[in-house]
């Protein structure tokens, strides 16, 4: 078990020095009163070790506590929300590509008994742990995975960090990456890869119109074929227009019956 979980006494040795501490605190009041009060903020718990052992096995605060001399030390821990910015990462791919990549976690503690008696740092095994963590998971993934599943991946990392600092009383509330940066080369090649696709796309989209241009004027031809008259109402419709626009333009109309004959 851990060692916030044990549940050990002092001893009858122990409550004798104890009993010795409260004597002198007493022989020495009000004086020594001073030195024994402690003022632990709203947002701070204070871990008290009697004689090497955490006092009733959980954190005090927040408010006025009071610590027995020679007997007694604190710990302060801060609860607040702790921003771990991890540096750029060099990551190689799966599909061997070679990146720099960094983020953010936050997080914060939980339970103040166990981030102090059980890991020595808190803070800089979170830390060591989110770097490892960013690289092992990244590592695993195609590069273009990793620039379109962020939030994908952010939420991996954070239930790995979570179910690995439990024990350590953290809570890891978010993980964010930040920028995902790739090789110069890399960068013109996939330029180059996205113009060409995106110029073959505009020529399926021209091949397209035109075939669907084509489709409409075959219809179209149908149904003035059936309509002379029509054709002649669609002729006369044509010069308006070109008359409207442009009054330069001069058009001299021919018979469609000479047409037909050449």
């Amino acid at each position: 078990s851990s060692v916030a979980d044990r549940r050990e006494g002092i001893g009858v040795c122990g409550w004798i020095l104890v009993s010795l501490s409260v004597l002198l605190l007493l022989i020495t009041f009000p004086v020594s009163i001073w030195t024994c009060i402690k003022v632990i903020k709203e947002y701070e718990r204070a871990i008290v070790f009697r004689l090497g052992c955490i006092l009733s096995k959980k954190a005090k605060g927040p408010g006025l506590i009071l610590i027995l001399p020679c007997t007694d030390i604190f710990i302060k821990v801060d609860l607040r929300t702790v921003t771990c910015k991890i540096p750029p990462q060099e990551i190689l791919t799966k599909d061997a590509v070679t990146t720099q990549v960094d983020g953010v976690v936050y997080y914060r503690i939980h339970s103040a008994v166990s981030a102090v008696a059980n890991v020595t740092d808190v803070h800089s095994a979170t830390f060591l742990l989110a770097q490892t963590t960013l690289r092992n998971v990244l590592g695993t993934k195609s590069l273009a995975q990793l620039l379109a599943g962020r939030e994908e991946i952010a939420q991996n990392i954070q239930t790995i960090l979570d179910s690995t600092t439990e024990q350590w009383g953290i809570k890891v509330a978010r993980v964010e990456i930040k920028d995902v940066r790739i090789p110069v080369a890399m960068q013109r090649a996939m330029a180059a890869e996205a113009e060409a696709a995106r110029e073959a796309r505009a020529k399926v989209v021209a091949a397209e119109g035109e075939m669907n241009a084509s489709k409409a004027l075959k219809q179209a031809s149908v149904v003035l074929t059936e309509s002379p008259a029509g054709l002649q109402l669609r002729y006369l419709q044509t010069l308006t227009t070109l008359a409207a626009e442009n009054n330069s333009t001069i058009v001299f109309p021919l018979p469609i019956n000479m047409l037909e004959a050449l």
